[in-house]
């Protein structure tokens, strides 16, 4: 039976390609009889760069920017095709920002970074800006001034890094000239304000507390009517408040949204590779009910359901029942840290648990 591997990352503890290999070795002692296909994914978040680099080619480039902190990174691009595929989180991702530090820091790092990408991929047609795993609730206001077009108080003085100053934002001075076609890669819906918008979704698990997330709706709220001034209302339209409102900032700036697995899907051949196979496995490092909202794990799910195939998700921790998860099309759940015993046994050997649970599930369908 051909069995095909393609999760996303595990949480910071693997990419996409590490859990993948960590899959095929359990599987192969599990059932050694399989053919094994492996397909890491991703979804606009981390890995994103790499997964495509994998798949299509293509030149890495690498870049000094400004972190989500304000301190220097290093952060990789690919260039394929004339075209730029950039993933955000390399320059504002929340595993640049210490756990511990991230309730002091959480309203006011910023996404400069990703502008500081975005500029030096001029000169290509196209820019392709993978959005997820960010630290950053800024609207993308860092990104804009990057490319010239800066968030200023009402006496014109610019604005720090951060979500919450922008609550003091009266206009953005200057503009952006010469960017390539922009496409803002990512599956999450979210809008920019509001019950399910950037702050009160994303805030929490970026170290805001309910007070912060308050400051960072207001600051929000003021920067969607200067974006709306500055160029066109964007607060309502979907994917706004993906990577904390970035999404905003990149329709303003006349970008369009795209499905950053569905992207992924299309150039790594998932379809083809599904289509003659028995069996199809994702996963990620926490599968709850933001994975069933168009996350990588559903547009696989949706691959293998087309072609009548069954899929299964192992994940790192689980917290959707049979019922919700059979409503994507992912017919079983295994979760590392139940089969492990707990947490901090999974997260001790990341790799190897991953291993032993594919190895158990191999069994089982052998």
């Amino acid at each position: 039976m051909r069995v095909v591997i393609a999760p996303d990352c595990f949480g910071g503890t693997l990419t996409a390609a590490e859990a993948a290999s960590a899959i095929a070795d359990g599987w192969r002692r599990g059932a050694p009889d399989h053919d094994l296909v492996l397909r890491p994914l991703a979804d606009g978040g981390p890995g994103f760069v790499e997964v495509l680099h994998t798949a299509l080619g293509g030149t890495l480039r690498t870049e000094t920017v400004t972190g989500p902190l304000g301190e220097p990174v290093t952060a990789t691009w690919l260039s394929h095709d004339d075209i730029a595929y950039i993933e955000s989180a390399e320059a504002c991702g929340l595993h640049l920002v210490p756990k511990d530090r991230r309730p002091l820091v959480c309203e006011t790092v910023t996404t400069r970074g990703v502008g500081e990408l975005l500029a030096a991929a001029r000169g290509h047609r196209r820019a392709v800006i993978g959005l997820g795993g960010s630290a950053t609730t800024d609207g993308g206001a860092g990104m804009l001034a990057a490319l010239g077009a800066v968030a200023v108080a009402e006496d014109g003085t610019p604005l720090p890094p951060g979500g919450t100053a922008l609550a003091r934002c009266a206009r953005i001075d200057g503009g952006v000239d010469g960017l390539p076609e922009i496409i803002a890669a990512t599956d999450v819906t979210n809008p920019l304000l509001g019950q399910h918008g950037a702050a009160a979704t994303f805030g929490p698990q970026k170290g805001a507390d309910p007070a912060a997330v308050e400051r960072l709706e207001a600051g929000l709220a003021r920067w969607a009517d200067v974006l709306a001034a500055w160029r066109e209302p964007v607060a309502d339209e979907d994917g706004a408040g993906a990577a904390g409102g970035l999404g905003a900032a990149i329709l303003a700036l006349g970008g369009a949204r795209a499905s950053g697995a569905g992207l992924v899907r299309s150039a790594t051949g998932l379809d083809a590779a599904v289509a003659g196979a028995g069996l199809v496995i994702t996963g990620e490092g926490s599968l709850d009910w933001q994975s069933l909202r168009g996350k990588l794990v559903t547009g696989v799910a949706e691959a293998a359901a087309e072609r009548g195939v069954p899929c299964l998700a192992l994940a790192g921790q689980a917290s959707v029942g049979r019922t919700r998860a059979a409503a994507v099309g992912i017919s079983e759940v295994h979760a590392v840290a139940e089969h492990a015993g707990s947490v901090a046994a999974a997260m001790a050997d990341p790799a190897g648990t991953l291993a032993d649970l594919a190895e158990h599930v191999a069994r089982q369908w052998r």
